[in-house]
């Protein structure tokens, strides 16, 4: 009973204005609060766009990297293929100049037998069929 006497003692508007001051503290701090959870998010979101970013450059600079191989691949391998077509074109032109060779050596004989033949008609008999007796 000593305590409630106490406080009866004590003006009651100093308790109001404890509660008052005690309550503009608590908005003061869930202020605060909301204003640290804001510069939070703003900076997470600013860390995972960064990230973003970065991970867009590394697939940029891998794709990039990834072109060139293929390119010096290809470039490798298809000098190859050239280097192979210009053989076959070399083989190729000389066989065209033996087999012309043979022709302008031996053009005229050929032409002269055919038209002998074609001219020079010989009717025979084939062995197969037998004369009648």
């Amino acid at each position: 009973m000593a305590l409630r006497t106490h406080l009866a003692s004590f003006p009651k508007d100093i308790f109001k204005t404890e509660s008052a001051q005690n309550s503009k503290g608590i908005q003061t701090l869930l202020d605060s609060e909301r204003e640290a959870q804001k510069i939070v998010q703003k900076d997470r979101s600013k860390r995972v766009k960064d990230a973003r970013q970065e991970a867009q450059r590394e697939i940029e600079d891998y794709r990039k990297q990834k072109e060139e191989e293929f390119k010096k691949f290809e470039k490798e391998h298809s000098s190859g293929n050239q280097r192979a077509e210009e053989d076959a074109r070399q083989d190729a032109d000389a066989q065209m100049q033996v087999i012309k060779g043979c022709g302008d050596k031996s053009g005229d004989k050929v032409v002269q037998d055919l038209l002998r033949v074609v001219t020079d008609v010989r009717p025979e008999v084939p062995d197969r069929v037998k004369a009648p007796p």
